[in-house]
């Protein structure tokens, strides 16, 4: 197989991927905007060529590149980032060059959340009450059919970027000012609840062959608003209703050989299952790694094992609960990194600062910890996150 992996040294965790890739048998190629000098060594040992280009927002470019390989290396199998930033650009590739995986006349129903609610519905799941924003009569026309509060969000985005939630005309107010123009916004039904997914992998006969669930028990939308720190949890087992309701909405979009992402609520009100949106890309930031402390194994393999041979390990059975708890350079913490370590290094499995760029959602450092006691991994997350 060979392989092209568009922008394989950002976000970091693509260095992971494309060493499976490798370590499975395949020919990887890499495209993207960084000097070969400054990409991973462990990146270096995978990739078997890199083209380097300007501009990865630039179709020709791309195209250039992926001649290049075409020339040098012959038929390319597969074309992916695992990015949901990419998408769009990943499906007209393959529709070009006429690779297998999801085209150009699909990705719109993975890039608009008014579009998913279609699957979602021929899946039976319940899905949150929508429309488009036009104006702000429609907003006000909505509110009257639903009641306060809404959520006002880009129909296109990850991240809660730009999401709002409106809780009175003030706050309407407030949105008509400071809104993007030529953006796209629909206008949601607020759910009082937390965020439950299912994560994990669909072969290319469109089996389950593994799925993970985390648990966040912030809103994402409240944490980016406020520049404050997050915290989640990777947990050993799936809720039954979440895994149900997740394996009926992988049949709907019928997606083969690929990551899944699907968010839902929990309501606090009746523990209802709500859908929220559908990713085909790995669950972001740590979450892989959060799967691999979780169940012991290595994700990142099982996913090359699926492109390449399509064939998995398993069955792999959680064990620990997994917690990510970050902190933000302007808020002041009683417990310093070293008060953390010396408290609980014994579960920490990981530390490090985050990018930039995910910075104003996932936090400026963060840490993650493991323990078969769920009480504990939360008492570590208290400890961490502790303010003056």
């Amino acid at each position: 197989m060979k392989f092209v992996f568009f922008s394989p040294h950002f976000p970091v965790n693509g260095a992971e991927f494309c060493d499976r890739l490798r370590q499975a048998g395949a020919t990887v190629l890499g495209i993207g905007d960084a000097p070969y000098e400054q990409l991973s060594p462990k990146l270096k040992g995978a990739l078997n060529e890199y083209y380097r280009i300007a501009d990865m927002e630039n179709e020709d470019q791309v195209l250039r590149a992926m001649g290049h390989f075409i020339h040098r290396w012959g038929r390319i199998d597969r074309f992916e980032s695992l990015n949901e930033h990419w998408l769009e650009q990943d499906a007209g590739i393959r529709t070009d060059f006429n690779i297998p995986g999801i085209r150009r006349d699909f990705v719109e129903n993975l890039k608009h959340k008014s579009k998913m609610r279609d699957f979602f519905d021929r899946a039976g799941i319940e899905t949150i009450r929508q429309e488009k924003y036009v104006d702000r009569a429609g907003v006000e026309a909505f509110v009257t059919r639903v009641g306060y509060s809404v959520v006002i969000k880009p129909d296109q985005g990850s991240g809660a970027s730009n999401t709002v939630k409106i809780a009175s005309a003030e706050d309407l107010d407030a949105f008509e000012k400071a809104k993007l123009s030529g953006v796209s916004y629909v206008c949601e039904q607020f759910i009082d609840g937390i965020i439950l997914t299912y994560d994990g992998l669909v072969d290319r006969d469109g089996r389950i062959v593994f799925a993970a669930s985390h648990r966040f028990e912030q809103s994402i939308m409240g944490v980016v608003n406020a520049d404050s720190h997050l915290n989640y949890y990777c947990l050993p087992s799936i809720d039954p209703e979440v895994e149900k309701a997740g394996r009926a909405a992988i049949a709907a979009f019928d997606i083969r050989e690929k990551f899944f992402h699907i968010e839902f609520f929990q309501t606090r009100a009746g523990q209802r299952i709500v859908a929220l949106e559908i990713n085909m890309r790995p669950p972001g930031a740590w979450m892989t790694d959060a799967v691999n402390y979780a169940y012991d194994m290595d994700v990142y393999r099982e996913w090359a094992e699926m492109v390449v041979h399509n064939k998995n390990g398993g069955p792999f059975k959680g064990r620990y609960f997994v917690g990510y708890a970050s902190r933000k350079k302007h808020i002041r913490y009683i417990n310093d990194h070293r008060a953390v370590l010396e408290a609980h290094g014994d579960r920490i499995v990981h530390f490090a600062p985050i990018e930039d760029v995910f910075s104003r959602a996932m936090g400026n450092f963060a840490y993650q910890f493991r323990s078969e006691d769920f009480d504990e991994v939360k008492a570590i997350v208290r400890f961490i996150q502790a303010t003056e």
